[in-house]
């Protein structure tokens, strides 16, 4: 294929805000844009979002793409012709999508389906990880709980049996809580406190049990803040665990401030220690991660990193140390269903997407549509 259209504009995500479009020999891919950011992730764009839609508009460079690691191509033009030192530095969001949207005219062109332009092989598919209470930085309540989301990890043998268990679940939370609010992901809002959320949680069918702490939200001056209660970084630790031990969580993501990795590896490895902030999807963080013992598993989100090929090195590099994967939504999302092939494709062994809302919806609906002609092959 060799790419003959570039165009690119402005388009509003979920919660109406900014992000880009790309379209490449008419195929459309868009970027999601986060809400709550670490401080090690790739800029979303090189100097401003007008900077990359000058430079991808103007492309006229006719390169021929006929396979994923062709982007290397694609990395090498753009690093040259902007004077980058590398091509993240072009932008996370400008550069996912671009490439995306190449991936996608291949595949067109080819007449395949996403995923098997980026793997051919691959049969894998990911369980999902649904947000259903929100917390922290999501929640527009008053009194809320520190937490920034509470997850659920449906057990099933099909994806869609996990995705409808996921549903259902929903809406038997919100009958409990009485929220008539969601939050920016589509999850409840409530004015209940971290430890009454995961009480609840655990008389859920079905499923298991994850938060999203994000404590780097309310981590200051070296201490974790819980309103008027304000722990330590030992008094963290030892809470943390205690919820482990009291309420069975299987799933915890960012437990500790984000630039502590010996913090990390002290909570309980009794089911997934996950790293979001602290990792950022950068292969750098990663490898430190795994050498000091932090994690056993790491969210993954494209736009983090900007680079499909390094998120490919991330992905071989997590399955080949032992580290479960994450492929990660945003809170601001799109309608942009490729989450779900490039989980696929890569071998995640979660999905994050959310359950609830139209911009979460299609990233499930396109993996059980994966899986359905997966199955009938």
């Amino acid at each position: 294929m060799i790419i003959k259209s570039v165009k690119a504009w402005a388009i509003k995500d979920s919660r109406n805000e900014t992000t880009i479009e790309v379209s490449v020999n008419g195929c459309k891919a868009s970027s999601p844009s986060g809400k709550s950011t670490g401080k090690y992730e790739s800029k979303p764009y090189h100097k401003n979002i007008e900077w990359n839609l000058k430079f991808l508009n103007s492309w006229n460079e006719l390169i021929e793409v006929s396979a994923f690691d062709d982007l290397k191509k694609i990395e090498k033009f753009i690093v040259k012709k902007a004077g980058l030192k590398d091509a993240k530095e072009f932008g996370a969001n400008a550069l996912f999508a671009f490439e995306s949207a190449i991936l996608k005219a291949l595949a067109k062109e080819e007449r395949k389906e996403l995923w098997q332009v980026v793997n051919e092989k691959a049969k894998k598919f990911p369980t999902p990880v649904g947000n259903v209470i929100g917390g922290g930085l999501h929640s527009s309540n008053k009194d809320r709980p520190e937490f920034q989301e509470f997850l659920l990890i449906p057990e099933g043998k099909t994806f869609k049996k996990k995705f409808k268990i996921m549903q259902s679940a929903h809406k038997e939370i919100k009958k409990i809580i009485k929220s008539k609010k969601k939050n920016d992901e589509g999850a409840w809002e409530t004015s209940l406190y971290n430890e009454q959320v995961l009480g609840i949680l655990e008389g859920i069918d079905d499923v298991q049990i994850g938060i999203d702490v994000a404590s780097s939200s309310f981590f200051k001056n070296g201490k974790y803040s819980y309103g008027k209660r304000v722990l330590s970084r030992r008094h963290q630790i030892d809470y943390i665990n205690s919820l482990i031990e009291k309420f069975g969580v299987f799933y915890l993501e960012d437990p500790l401030d984000e630039e502590d990795f010996s913090g990390f590896s002290m909570v309980k490895k009794e089911g997934l220690v996950v790293g979001d902030d602290l990792t950022a999807s950068h292969l750098s963080r990663t490898k430190k991660a795994l050498k000091m013992k932090s994690i056993n598993a790491m969210i993954i989100k494209p736009n983090q990193n900007g680079s499909l090929l390094e998120i490919s090195e991330l992905f071989k590099f997590c399955k080949k140390n032992g580290v479960k994967t994450v492929m990660s939504h945003r809170s601001g999302e799109t309608m942009d269903n490729a989450l779900a092939d490039y989980a696929f494709a890569f071998g995640a062994d979660f999905i994050k997407t959310g359950v609830s809302t139209k911009w979460r919806e299609s990233k499930l609906k396109r993996m059980c549509e994966i899986e359905r002609k997966v199955s009938n092959k």
